[in-house]
């Protein structure tokens, strides 16, 4: 199945309100980055066991690994857990300007390294939220 039809697969699967908020970043993710890359990670390492939960990836870059080593990742991930939905900033190399820069302005989330965790979208401000998801693309631009 490509790519866009696992990310709707995905999506359908969320109860109701947590449905609607993923496909509100969805749509919102692909109004910011038209045109760039899309991922579906299932959470699940080679061996087929899951390490983590499955995340919605959007635009490309190439991450420095160990030992000089780098691989292809994508910039922004959205994931749903138990208590709600996870916003990754993959990349963001110093950890604790996210929290510094939007953690009292965004609203009732817990900000963290590259991660914004949040039970609902409307316990949000949008802006804010939009503001630092477009600063976190272009401190991962290649």
């Amino acid at each position: 199945m490509e790519t866009e039809g696992q990310i709707q697969e995905f999506i359908v699967s969320q109860e109701s309100t947590k449905q609607q908020d993923i496909l509100s970043l969805h749509e919102l993710m692909r109004s910011i980055l038209p045109t760039g890359k899309l991922w579906m990670e299932d959470g699940k390492n080679e061996e087929g066991k899951v390490v983590s939960n499955p995340t919605i990836g959007y635009g490309q870059q190439s991450m420095l690994l160990a030992k000089g080593k780098s691989r292809e990742m994508f910039q922004i991930g959205i994931s749903a857990n138990t208590r709600g939905i996870s916003i990754y900033l993959i990349g963001i190399r110093n950890k604790l300007d996210l929290e510094k820069q939007f953690g009292s302005k965004l609203g009732k989330a817990k900000v963290s390294g590259y991660c914004i965790k949040f039970k609902q979208l409307a316990d949000l401000d949008l802006s804010v939220l939009e503001e630092a998801i477009r600063l976190g693309i272009q401190l991962t631009k290649d």
